[in-house]
């Protein structure tokens, strides 16, 4: 894929980037976040994984890089709206407060250019094994991690033979009877609540399958992932909505740092001193848009 210049969006939703993962796919994102700027960008959870950096620390440097760059679009003017996940629940104590240009919600309301009126969570709330099992979650999760790690040397092998990033881990579970049925419920149990809301819609993530689709006269959106689909779901000046993939790197993968060093626990931070109240929050998406620029989209 090329690009002549970044490709400018109304908004932008990405979730379960799992940083602190040896799954995460910090160089699309990264590649992504240089080619892509909206007004507003909604960070939908699970962007840090606390649940991994609690068992060990995995941090290198793409990931740092990812930070960084968020902040950064953040004091260059891009509205950022970051709403805790399962695996960073600790930022939830934070909720109401700002980190620099970072707004922490519970949860948002977003209204198109078009005037549709979505409702934006991560959606662990309405999963029942992270309410009422977590121990599963936990054990779900660490065969989960297995399966990522396979995914990785999968897709290394496909990049010494020339080809583009494909999600092993992702067909996988698709195919799986009993996790497709799993999925199906958590849709219709979160447009079921959008409904009940009086929203028009629904954007979520959690459970790693990119989606838009109109679920009995309700509007079910999920922005997938960052660890298997390498998507992001993107609001046009026309308020048209659609699933951007970045399954191909634009420009030549720098070398691969050094394995990083085990380090002791993950603590869970204290709240800043100089961290100041914010007043309650308007619903994003009212502000003026720019024209988008010119790009090639990978699909």
């Amino acid at each position: 894929m090329t690009t002549t210049a970044p490709r400018h969006w109304r908004t932008l939703w990405i979730s379960d980037l799992h940083l602190g993962t040896a799954g995460c796919n910090a160089m699309h994102l990264l590649d992504f976040l240089r080619h892509n700027e909206a007004d507003t960008l909604y960070l939908v959870g699970d962007i840090i994984d606390g649940w991994q950096l609690r068992r060990s620390w995995i941090w290198p440097q793409a990931h740092n890089d990812v930070v960084q760059k968020v902040l950064r679009k953040a004091r260059k003017g891009t509205r950022v709206i970051f709403i805790p996940g399962n695996h960073d629940e600790f930022a939830r104590q934070f909720i109401g407060y700002a980190f620099g240009d970072i707004e922490v919600q519970d949860d948002a309301v977003h209204v198109t250019a078009d005037g549709r009126r979505l409702w934006v969570t991560h959606g662990d709330q309405f999963d029942g094994v992270i309410q009422h099992s977590k121990w599963l979650a936990h054990l779900g999760d660490t065969l989960y991690t297995f399966t990522l790690w396979l995914n990785l040397h999968f897709n290394r092998v496909r990049r010494r033979l020339g080809l583009h990033y494909w999600s092993l881990s992702q067909y996988l579970k698709h195919r799986v009877k009993n996790a497709v049925a799993f999925i199906t419920d958590f849709e219709h149990v979160l447009v079921g609540e959008a409904r009940r809301r009086g929203y028009d819609g629904v954007v979520c993530g959690h459970i790693h399958k990119p989606e838009i689709r109109e679920v009995e006269g309700v509007l079910y959106c999920n922005d997938g992932d960052w660890v298997e689909s390498l998507s992001a779901l993107a609001e046009d000046d026309e308020g048209r909505l659609q699933l951007v993939y970045w399954t191909r790197l634009s420009m030549e993968e720098p070398p691969a740092a050094a394995k990083p060093k085990r380090r002791r626990a993950f603590e869970l931070p204290a709240l800043p001193s100089a961290l100041a109240s914010r007043p309650p929050l308007h619903p994003a998406g009212a502000e003026a848009t720019r024209e988008p620029a010119e790009t090639a989209e990978v699909r």
